[in-house]
């Protein structure tokens, strides 16, 4: 039931984003204009775009005007590319200016065009890219495999010894149907049927911790995984930064204003922001011009906005031959015309007719802002008479260079912690992006990401599988890479041992998604194709939820082994007390019915108790467990066995001191039984952690634990003092000496469990083979780092 309920909800969540993102287009057919959803366009459609407008099917640019779109989806390229009108050329792929060419998915965010369909669906770039994810096997989850294994083992064994009970006990004592239900009472004391119940009530239980953190898991196994995780892929555009353009820097003159400087712009900056505002739109969609709007909100005088009492009364928009935009201005009550333009640097020197001097010194500044990551624009502005005749292009007006403006897509402010913290997890975070290697490198010394090789499309293109695996050992940064070359990386990755997670949201990435071992995909702005690829996915969008899920992975496997160190143990005395008496002809201890009730006991407290206890410590100051590293080591289950022989020993002993006591069978029984039951809660408490002490477990915070507590103390209470109920089980009454005596020895085997536990430490910790390596790791210097 909690498994259909989480599911169903994570479904209901996933329609809700695909209603968000379904597109809707504008097409002309039978020479009308129709407005249908995007699923209905087809071949030889003729889509008109507009700005704000997704691009519904792959199309021929038949028309364009100034004709802008933000392809990132497809290229993880956060900046829009023009697009040019030119029928019959050549198909190309996405990415790259001046193509005419539109893609499906990517979104108009300047001027406007018509177009004629030429793919949809499975043909379309897009659709190409969801046809190989079918086409990309999943690998089933470790830990379910070794599950599986053990279950089927343990009832292999348990089957055979039930068996063998049976037909020794008919042929001893002659009772074949007591030796048949102390055949089922050894069976069932042996079956540990509650390993397959711990693990999906782990996972699911898992997902619904985490959807609080607002990540949603499709695949409730990947939070395992995801503890296991040894290197991060994440893309930049969406993932490490922000997707929303900025203006981090304005360059007017000598003077340089940064991002971050206090007050309001005065002087030269007011002036070159007012003109770079005046040369974009008044209700923009280009990213760009939004970043001009934005910082102008923010530090221009309020009272008086660059568009305040002024009118557009020329417009020259994106050429091949001249990278800028202009706009010429009418001014209410004023004789002039305000013109104002930006664009390519090199396009803005070239309308302001600068000298080769200063168009060498524009350089120098061009090349060290974009050191820093930054797309530069260059802004001029110039004032001619209201009569003046509108010239053919904008190079006959007399413009003054204004200065440069730096735009670049942010980080997130809680990335940089986020990458610390996974560095001490032992984590390797690369960055895989389709953006340019000096826009890469940047931000990843922001992030503080691990300093290391960059390795380009073009690069990885020319290199063997073979090579391409070695180079990825070292490798933090790929950049200007194509949605194939995200694969190859992730196999690259895998082949080298590593456990992948992978994060993205663009279209481009679902394929290196699917191939992971832990997908995760940007649920805001994340695709369709990509959120159906992943299995967990960020409804926030936030990169620190990561860390969370890593956090919450390493918990729930920590308190898996927990679960798993317990059923262990417990089963041993069961099985023992179920067993010692057909061996040593004792009245039997167990019937069906009490394994039964026991069970009832058993599985709460693996269930609820062991999920429910917090992270360990040192969770995330430990590199990653071994890929291969099975859930139960030989030492592990020597240990458990080990707990389970000393809770064996003390309760068959205090049985068999009670008979000699001459105490009534069902007497002997019950409070055997009672001091099992007090045993058991000493095994809970020790193995509530596999570090701290017992004492230490008392103060960390478990309302479950009591809860299960005091609901088995109340139903054995209940057992013993209702007659009914206790000729059902074969009891006799319990004194207040009896019950002192089954609670001491659940005390008496507290102490010897913690004991024991000391003495076998070792067996119940993960071993790392890769801890040297991943300590050298950490403390190599982070990308941006000097001496």
């Amino acid at each position: 039931m909690i498994a259909v309920v989480q599911e169903s909800r994570t479904e209901r969540v996933l329609e809700t984003l695909r209603d968000l993102t379904s597109p809707r287009a504008l097409v002309i057919r039978d020479g009308v204009e129709k407005r249908i959803a995007g699923v209905d366009v087809v071949r030889s459609d003729l889509v008109i775009l507009a700005e704000g407008d997704r691009v519904p099917a792959d199309a021929t640019v038949l028309a364009a005007h100034d004709l802008q779109c933000d392809e990132s989806l497809l290229t993880g390229e956060a900046m829009p590319v023009r697009k040019i009108a030119s029928p019959g050329a050549p198909p190309a792929r996405p990415g790259g200016d001046d193509l005419p060419y539109v893609y499906s998915g990517s979104m108009v965010v300047r001027g406007h065009g018509r177009a004629e369909v030429t793919a949809t669906g499975a043909r379309s770039e897009i659709g190409k890219i969801g046809l190989a994810i079918t086409r990309i096997e999943t690998e089933p989850p470790r830990l379910r495999v070794q599950t599986r294994r053990l279950v089927r083992n343990f009832a292999a064994v348990s089957l055979s010894l039930s068996a063998l009970a049976v037909v020794l006990y008919g042929l001893w004592r002659g009772g074949w149907l007591d030796a048949l239900l102390s055949g089922i009472a050894l069976g069932m004391s042996m079956l540990p049927e509650e390993f397959p119940l711990v693990l999906t009530v782990f996972m699911v239980m898992g997902a619904w911790r985490i959807s609080r953190a607002r990540v949603l898991t499709r695949r409730v196994a990947a939070i395992e995984t995801l503890g296991a995780a040894t290197v991060l892929c994440t893309d930049k555009t969406g993932t490490l930064t922000q997707n929303r353009m900025t203006i981090v820097a304005l360059r007017a003159g000598n003077g340089y204003w940064r991002q971050g400087n206090k007050g309001p712009l005065d002087g030269r900056f007011a002036v070159l922001l007012e003109y770079g505002i005046l040369a974009s739109a008044p209700q923009p969609f280009d990213p760009m011009e939004k970043a001009f709007h934005a910082l102008g909100a923010e530090r221009l005088p309020k009272d008086h906005p660059p568009h305040s009492a002024r009118t557009v009364k020329w417009e020259y928009g994106l050429r091949p031959d001249l990278l800028a935009v202009t706009q010429v201005y009418e001014q209410a009550g004023s004789p002039e015309l305000i013109v104002a333009a930006k664009g390519a640097p090199e396009a803005i020197a070239e309308l302001c007719q600068l000298p080769e001097g200063d168009r060498a010194e524009l350089r120098r500044a061009i090349d060290e802002m974009a050191q820093d990551g930054m797309r530069v624009l260059g802004v001029a502005g110039a004032s001619v008479a209201s009569g003046f005749a509108r010239p053919e292009t904008p190079r006959d007006f007399p413009f003054e260079f204004l200065g440069l403006v730096g735009l670049a897509d942010p980080l997130r402010p809680t990335v940089s912690a986020a990458v610390r913290e996974c560095r001490a997890a032992g984590i390797r975070v690369i960055m895989i992006t389709g953006d340019y290697p000096q826009t890469a490198r940047a931000i990843a010394a922001q992030a503080n990401l691990e300093a290391g090789d960059i390795v380009t499309g073009a690069e990885l293109e020319r290199m063997s599988d073979a090579d391409l695996k070695e180079r990825a050992r070292s490798a933090a940064i790929f950049a200007r890479t194509m949605p194939e070359q995200k694969l190859r990386i992730v196999n690259a990755l895998k082949a080298n041992g590593e456990v992948v997670a992978m994060t993205g949201d663009g279209v481009n990435d679902a394929p290196s998604l699917k191939a992971a071992h832990i997908g995760i995909a940007m649920g805001g702005r994340g695709t369709d194709v990509a959120r159906e690829a992943a299995s967990l996915i960020l409804l926030d969008d936030d990169f620190t939820s990561i860390v969370a899920a890593v956090r919450l992975g390493r918990r729930i496997y920590d308190n898996l082994r927990k679960a798993m160190a317990y059923i262990l143990a417990i089963h041993v005395p069961i099985a023992g007390l179920a067993l010692i008496p057909l061996l040593f002809g004792l009245p039997l201890l167990f019937w069906p019915l009490h394994i039964a009730f026991l069970e009832m006991v058993i599985d709460p407290v693996c269930s609820i108790v062991f999920e429910a206890e917090g992270e360990e410590a040192d969770t995330m100051r430990r590199p990653p467990r071994a890929p291969s590293a099975p859930l139960f080591t030989a030492g592990f289950v020597v240990s458990s066995l080990l707990q389970g022989v000393l809770v064996l020993a003390l309760v068959a002993g205090l049985f068999v001191m009670a008979l000699r006591q001459n105490l009534p069978e069902p007497d002997a029984r019950s409070l055997a039984f009672a001091a099992l039951v007090a045993t058991n809660l000493g095994l809970v408490l020790v193995n509530r952690s596999l570090r701290a002490s017992v004492f230490a477990a008392f103060t960390r915070p478990n309302a479950a634990l009591w809860w299960v507590v005091a609901a088995t103390a109340a139903i054995l209470t209940g057992v013993i003092l209702f007659p009914p109920a206790r000729e059902l089980f074969h009891f006799g009454p319990l004194h207040a000496d009896d019950i002192l005596v089954a609670l001491g020895s659940g005390l008496i085997a507290l102490l010897l469990l913690e004991l024991a536990k000391r003495l076998t430490q070792p067996f119940f910790s993960v071993r790392h083979p890769q801890t040297e390596a991943v300590n050298r790791w950490t403390n190599r210097r982070p990308a941006g780092t000097h001496n």
